[in-house]
């Protein structure tokens, strides 16, 4: 199990790193590398706290409950900064003047537009 996690936590990197690589603009290549790499650091951390869980049954050592632990808060502030992040950097990438490429709507660009008048 922990090495089906691990497959798939490096399927899904590697799908983040490609779409940074094939994306045509910031804001594809944004989209492809935070959607992967969270959901790839998800399955990760499953793979640590499995084994941990593993080797707490075992040896009863206390320093695997602590490694389940410690991975799942850092798993929680990877999925609220991952996300913000993206956020903060499509938003300055917008704010600079970098525009989607084959955009049909700019839907934020409308907005500003509106709360200019």
């Amino acid at each position: 199990m922990i090495y089906t996690f691990l497959a798939i936590n490096m399927i899904f990197n590697l799908l983040g790193s490609i779409s940074l690589h094939r994306f045509p603009d910031v804001y594809t290549r944004l989209h492809g590398a935070t959607k992967c790499t969270t959901f790839g650091t998800i399955f990760a951390v499953l793979a640590v706290v499995v084994h941990a869980l593993y080797q707490l049954r075992i040896t009863n050592d206390p320093k695997y409950l602590q490694m389940a632990l410690h991975s799942v808060v850092a798993l929680i502030a990877l999925l609220l900064t991952n996300p913000t992040g993206a956020h903060a950097i499509a938003k300055a990438a917008h704010l600079s003047g970098v525009k989607p490429v084959k955009a049909v709507i700019d839907a934020y660009e409308r907005k500003l537009e509106e709360g200019a008048q």
